[in-house]
């Protein structure tokens, strides 16, 4: 089971193409996602910062506070640049740019996370 939280829903939708046969559950907002992680723990979540509420950092410390969540493997896929930023210790294994990322790009992860 892959998260994808993401406030466009054209490129969550799209993200979740790209993992397709990988079951995906698609959110637009990090309070939802965390809701749903009450029921289930996803093999991977593709994470958007800039989020409309609380934005992908609060959801990434919201993460790493708990020993349950703090273990699931992050890719962020933003527009921002992270280029100089170790986000290892947030569970960030995988920094996508929206402008540039291909559909192989998110499959490789999906596929690499969910095996």
């Amino acid at each position: 089971m892959i998260f994808i939280i993401d406030d466009d829903k054209i490129m969550a939708e799209c993200i979740a193409r790209a993992c397709k046969p990988i079951k995906t559950q698609v959110f637009t907002n990090a309070i939802e996602a965390a809701a749903a992680l009450n029921d289930t723990l996803p093999d991977l979540i593709f994470l958007d910062i800039l989020l409309d509420g609380p934005n992908g950092f609060t959801f990434l410390n919201e993460l790493v506070s708990y020993t349950d969540t703090a273990k699931i493997p992050i890719v962020i896929v933003s527009n921002l640049d992270f280029e100089n930023q170790n986000l290892a210790n947030y569970g960030v294994v995988g920094i996508l740019d929206k402008n540039k990322m291909t559909p192989q790009e998110i499959k490789d992860y999906a596929e690499q996370f969910t095996q």
